[in-house]
């Protein structure tokens, strides 16, 4: 078989400066693979300010960045009513500009490829900052002029094409790979995580604190549970994020707040010593676009209590005790469950293994490559 011609592809890694989030992840793992990749050359570029000396250093060898400043804020304002100044300015030619985090640029001659993870802008306007209410604007003016549209699901897909008129077929659903935690060496094990967490057993959430995740209302659901199992505790860990004043509040008016810990940020070792020690994994979105945080408790051999919101359903399978959208009750009874039945518990985590292995960063990469092609042939 002929080997498959080389393609330029330029990809925005501003993703990549900071604490990883899910578009981080995504980013992180695209760029690698493209990397190793001899049909592929990678130029990366930093739609970002603040940070962009950091860049160089998180990228793999053979990926070159275009170090020309670029400012976010003037820049996505600029985008928002024209076609300039489009990405060669920065990066030379290039066959298709990808941008992974909703924002892709105007280009003059490349196809584009914009990744949407989810509609909370469109649809839940109250739940995201002023930077994430742009998205609609930039993603509508980059369809308009011919990009095609990468989500991490089915569902998201679905929203894209229903809810803002996409044509189906330029609407293309690849999802992530599921997190590898790495090694359960010293610092990264339990018992660190138990340590941590201040306890033998705690339910776990992980993430920036934000009203998307609804974190008071895991609060609500943890005092319940902690009012029948006296040695349970609840860790939250994450960045504050916007709206955690929310979180504040429900926590001050739990009755069982010393059992409530609340770490802030923590490294990748701490993390997955904080999902290897918990008893269960919370996940209890008003709205996702795909999930990382269920894979990543599937990946730490432990059960996972989720709502049933957006993707979440799709990605996590059977492999997780899911409750609907807001309903405390419902998601106390499912904790209670999980902390109570170890036959339970062990049903969904050997689920766990098996969903996981579904998701894997190598199809991801080589699906994303198929979508490049398939855009820069059509344009």
């Amino acid at each position: 078989m002929p080997a498959s011609p080389l393609i330029a592809v330029a990809v925005d890694v501003a993703s990549l400066i900071g604490p990883r989030t899910g578009v981080g992840a995504l980013t992180e793992n695209l760029v690698a693979g493209l990397a190793a990749r001899s049909d592929v050359a990678v130029r990366a570029f930093g739609v970002t300010w603040r940070g962009r000396g950091s860049l160089a250093a998180q990228l793999p060898s053979g990926v070159t960045l275009a170090t020309r400043p670029m400012a976010a804020r003037p820049l996505r304002a600029l985008w928002r009513r024209r076609d300039r100044p489009v990405i060669e300015t920065w990066t030379g030619p290039v066959d298709v500009v990808h941008g992974p985090n909703f924002v892709v640029p105007p280009s003059r001659r490349a196809a584009r490829v914009v990744t949407v993870h989810d509609l909370t802008a469109w649809r839940f306007p109250e739940l995201v900052d002023a930077a994430t209410a742009a998205y609609p604007a930039l993603v509508a003016r980059a369809v308009a002029g011919g990009a095609w549209v990468h989500t991490p699901s089915r569902f998201v897909a679905g929203e894209v094409a229903g809810e803002l008129g996409v044509d189906p077929a330029r609407v293309v659903a690849i999802a992530n790979g599921a997190p590898d935690l790495g090694s359960d060496g010293p610092g990264r094990d339990a018992a660190t995580g138990r340590a941590l967490g201040g306890g033998e057993r705690y339910v776990l959430a992980v993430g920036t604190v934000e009203p998307r995740k609804d974190l008071p209302g895991l609060v609500t659901a943890f005092d319940a549970v902690a009012a029948d199992d006296p040695d349970v505790r609840l860790v939250l860990a994450g960045p504050a994020g916007w709206g955690a004043s929310a979180l504040d509040d429900a926590v001050a008016a739990a009755t069982h707040r010393d059992r409530i810990v609340r770490t802030g940020w923590v490294d990748d070792d701490a993390r997955a010593a904080l999902l290897r020690g918990a008893s269960v994994v919370a996940y209890p979105s008003v709205y996702e676009g795909f999930g990382l945080v269920p894979l990543e408790a599937m990946a730490a051999g432990v059960p996972v209590v989720a709502t049933r919101a957006g993707a979440i359903p799709e990605v996590v399978g059977d492999a997780a005790e899911l409750v609907e959208v807001a309903d405390t009750d419902g998601l106390a009874a499912a904790l209670a469950l999980v902390l109570g039945d170890d036959d339970r518990r062990a049903a969904l985590v050997a689920a766990g293994h098996l969903r996981r292995a579904r998701f894997r960063w190598g199809a991801t990469v080589e699906e994303v490559v198929a979508l490049y092609r398939r855009a820069a042939t059509d344009h």
